[in-house]
């Protein structure tokens, strides 16, 4: 006769049920058998239960772990190194290069099957898709630009009684940007739609006003690249919608830094003031993350049909964010800019 199956806490539920009966006054062989049980161990649970605790749960402790608490954190301090500093050519953790590494420092084979259920269970690890790095970042002008520099710049704005315009330009091909979905086991979704380039552009800008700190959205479409007479175009109409001064903050592209156009519209209008964003950090400017929470979140796997169904679409998204002002400050503080300074 096997064992049955169950937990610890349900095969435990099934000796006080089966002794219960037999103190009901039902014989042990009866019990035994309608619980399929050996008469001997109908016994040894009597014998038991007359014992503290005696027919409590007692979870097997399974196999004794290949390697210990200590080899555990000195295997976490190997795995933060990085891949590359144990010889690979790329920073990728892999299962199979986990338990390569298991086995050159600790002599444990590991099943690289087993590895993934490891690295969760043991050292809360979990697979994660990096985010880029740009190595021509300058972190010390970042930080000081976000820690001295824009205080200045905002507090210039509140003394001009200025709007502060954080201000991008992006695009929205015609080919989905493709994220993951849920799906039955094995059955990988397919997602029909045009392999062309086809795309919408957009100018967009997030507004702080100048003593409410009142957040709004504003934005053009457009069915080609973004020009200098489209940036100009923009601030024309978002100046007149303003009705006051404005502080343009945006990053150094050149339809910003050298359009003639551009700078020949901002020399005329001094009232606006525009400052440049440090090189490659685009965390500083919230205006990103209207992109990022419409092109991988809300409109992720949409195959449009054409350029008109997604312009459609993208309006409809940057609308709701003009209805819903928390989302708007909520990108604003990501980017940490001290807009109380």
């Amino acid at each position: 006769m096997s064992r049955p199956f169950g937990s610890a806490a349900e095969l435990e539920r099934r000796r006080r049920q089966a002794v219960q009966a037999v103190a009901q006054g039902e014989s042990p062989e009866a019990v035994a058998r309608i619980f399929g049980v050996r008469r001997c161990s109908m016994y040894r649970w009597l014998k038991h239960a007359r014992q503290p605790d005696g027919l409590a749960a007692k979870p097997h402790a399974g196999p004794t772990p290949r390697l210990s608490g200590e080899q555990d954190r000195r295997l976490t301090a190997l795995l933060l190194q990085g891949a590359k500093a144990h010889g690979w050519s790329t920073e990728l953790w892999t299962c199979a290069r986990v338990a390569e590494l298991i086995r050159r420092h600790f002599g444990t084979s590991y099943h690289h099957d087993h590895v993934g259920r490891f690295l969760r269970a043991r050292l809360n690890w979990t697979p994660q898709k990096p985010r880029r790095h740009a190595r021509e970042r300058d972190e010390a002008a970042i930080a000081y630009w976000r820690q001295v520099r824009f205080p200045a710049i905002a507090k210039q704005a509140r003394q001009r009684d200025a709007h502060l315009v954080f201000l991008d330009e992006s695009g929205y091909q015609l080919t989905p940007t493709v994220r993951r979905t849920w799906a039955p086991r094995g059955s990988k979704p397919v997602l029909p739609c045009w392999d062309r380039r086809d795309r919408v552009s957009a100018i967009s800008c997030l507004t702080v006003s100048p003593k409410a700190s009142r957040t709004n959205l504003h934005f053009n479409l457009m069915p080609h690249n973004v020009h200098g007479e489209d940036v100009v175009a923009f601030l024309k109409q978002l100046k007149n919608q303003l009705g006051k001064p404005m502080t343009v903050l945006w990053d150094g592209s050149q339809v910003h830094r050298k359009s003639r156009v551009v700078q020949a519209y901002l020399a005329k209008h001094p009232e606006i003031v525009a400052e440049t964003l440090p090189a490659y950090a685009p965390e500083l400017n919230p205006d990103e993350l209207v992109w990022g929470w419409s092109k991988y979140g809300r409109l992720a796997n949409l195959a449009a049909d054409d350029t008109d169904e997604l312009a459609e679409r993208i309006i409809d998204e940057l609308i709701y964010l003009q209805e819903h002002p928390h989302l708007l400050k909520s990108f604003l503080k990501k980017t940490k800019l001290p807009l109380a300074a």
